[in-house]
């Protein structure tokens, strides 16, 4: 049984990996090469080589309630959803309340991972590290890497015919920090993701004109949905995975593509995906439709051609005066630390089991933590890892043969090109709640819907009709946690708590309202006995 663990990393999936360590009663050792945790989350106004690096405007995509530790919820009065530093306020929160901090060994930078002599028979590692210029070596029983997979940018410049004549600025987005400094520019922003819509929301309020270069488009989601809430608390529920998993592909893209265009036709606004029938993760922004509507940015197709000032898109479109060029073109994986014959990446991609393990190692010693890409929140998709990872540390839960193993790898990522397709910035995704349940099932912490209908029908109802969040996955199993269903039953208290701050005089519209949930309550019956077919 591993006992001596090390967590490689002090950001998000170091924390939880720690605390998970401990949950189990393992002795972990973190060593992290900065000063303090938070990794990504942490802002600093200068990019640092081997460092996470982001804008200081960023805020989370995914809310507050579906993205906290499952046994400790954010307090209250956060909002829905988090700037990145108010999101790290809750990680030191979280990492003095679970007395998380004694284990990390600060500004130790890891320099070798490698297996011991015995390793067939032990399954031990030899770590070394630099800490003040000063080398040393270490024995441990099991490594978790939570280094993170946002460090290393990806920029494709021989993709860009002319990049070498361009005379303007051109850099990566991990190298953006704030607007300032970009006043009365032309600024070409390349990529559709997340970082790139951003970006260009952002500079077009000081820029002279912005253009979104994209090769196949993007969906783009409000964070408000339905009466206001979290764009997520109503996505992820059991009820709509199962109706994603169940219905026939064409019915299922229909109602995708349906429920996309609700906010705005992206035909209209040049964004409509090139295969819009993909899962791809959609952009999270509420500005970029009114920027575009505004004029403020300009979509356009991929950039074919650059010359000393100017872009040629596909399609035999030109934009002159391009002043600077903004890459958020993604990152690549790097593991400078592991043999290649530890972790190998090819072509942008690892080839782990569930994610997490190599499969032809002899002994379950090592876990990558976090690299995923969840249509989720990270947070607890990397403590259900963590969870799973340390009982199978203590060997509470065993992985199956090398051949079992590939098997899976090769199927899992079958089943991701034909959800997600082949692009590089899909080559971690998948889907959150299955992937929940999976993990959950491997430690014994899926709650059973079925039996609980009959126990605590409410409960039950909530689990498959509400948000799929972190909570029920401490209901049962190890590590249950006696707040959990309390937990569930508050946490509309904690999404409007934020957001009541001016007293208002309570309305009561009996006759609609009643009728409303009449109607709901009837939906919901109609939908659970059309569920209870499918098992």
């Amino acid at each position: 049984m591993a006992k001596k663990v090390v967590v490689i990393g002090a950001g998000v999936s170091g924390l939880i990996s720690l605390k998970c360590c401990v949950d189990e009663g393992l002795e972990p050792t973190c060593f992290e090469k900065t000063e303090d945790i938070g990794g990504l989350w942490r802002f600093k106004e200068n990019v640092e080589d081997g460092r996470a690096s982001i804008y200081k405007s960023v805020i989370t995509d995914t809310s507050k309630e579906m993205s906290c530790f499952s046994d400790f919820p954010m307090p209250e009065h956060f909002p829905n959803f988090l700037h990145n530093s108010k999101l790290l306020d809750y990680f030191r929160i979280v990492a003095k309340k679970f007395d998380l901090l004694k284990y990390i060994q600060f500004q130790t930078t890891t320099l070798i991972v490698k297996k011991r002599p015995d390793f067939s028979s032990s399954g031990q590692w030899e770590i070394v590290t630099k800490s003040n210029g000063k080398e040393q070596s270490e024995v441990f029983d099991a490594v978790m890497v939570c280094s993170g997979h946002h460090i290393l940018p990806h920029i494709p410049l021989q993709s860009f015919p002319g990049i070498e004549k361009f005379k303007g600025q051109y850099f990566h987005s991990r190298q953006y920090k704030h607007p300032e400094g970009f006043e009365g520019k032309r600024i070409l922003t390349i990529g559709i993701g997340n970082s790139a819509s951003d970006i260009a929301v952002e500079l077009s309020k000081k820029a002279a004109q912005v253009f979104l270069s994209t090769r196949q488009g993007s969906w783009v989601l409000s964070h408000i949905s339905g009466d206001g809430y979290p764009w997520d608390m109503l996505f992820h529920t059991h009820f709509r995975s199962m109706l994603r998993n169940v219905l026939p592909r064409m019915v299922v893209k229909w109602m995708m593509e349906q429920q996309m265009n609700q906010w705005f036709n992206h035909e209209n606004y040049g964004l409509k995906p090139q295969n819009k029938y993909l899962m791809k993760e959609p952009v999270l922004n509420d500005d970029l439709p009114s920027r575009l509507l505004y004029g403020a940015i300009k979509v356009k197709s991929r950039v074919k051609e650059l010359t000393e000032a100017s872009a040629i898109f596909e399609g035999g479109t030109m934009e002159e005066d391009i002043d600077v060029i903004v890459f958020a073109t993604g990152y690549a994986f790097s593991f400078p630390f592991l043999e290649d014959s530890l972790v190998k990446v090819e072509n942008n991609m690892v080839s782990l089991y569930k994610y997490i393990y190599p499969p032809h190692l002899e002994k379950p010693t090592l876990a990558c933590m976090g690299l995923i890409q969840p249509l989720g929140s990270i947070f607890p998709t990397v403590e259900l890892q963590a969870r799973w990872v340390t009982r199978v540390f203590k060997g509470l839960c065993t992985l199956p043969s090398e051949s079992i193993m590939m098997a899976d790898i090769i199927k899992r990522n079958e089943k991701r090109i034909d959800l997600f397709g082949e692009s590089q910035s899909q080559i971690l995704q998948t889907n959150y709640i299955d992937y929940l349940d999976e993990l959950a099932l491997e430690i014994g912490a899926k709650p059973d819907v079925l039996s609980l209908l009959l126990k605590d029908p409410k409960l039950a109802m909530k689990l498959y009709f509400g948000p799929c969040n972190s909570y029920q996955y401490r209901l049962v199993g190890p590590g249950k946690w006696e707040g959990a269903r309390s937990a569930i039953f508050t946490q509309k208290q904690r999404i409007l708590k934020p957001l009541k701050t001016r007293s208002l005089k309570t309305s009561f519209d009996f006759p609609v309202s009643f009728l409303l949930k009449i109607l709901g309550l009837l939906a919901v019956v109609v939908c659970f006995f059309f569920q209870l077919q499918w098992f």
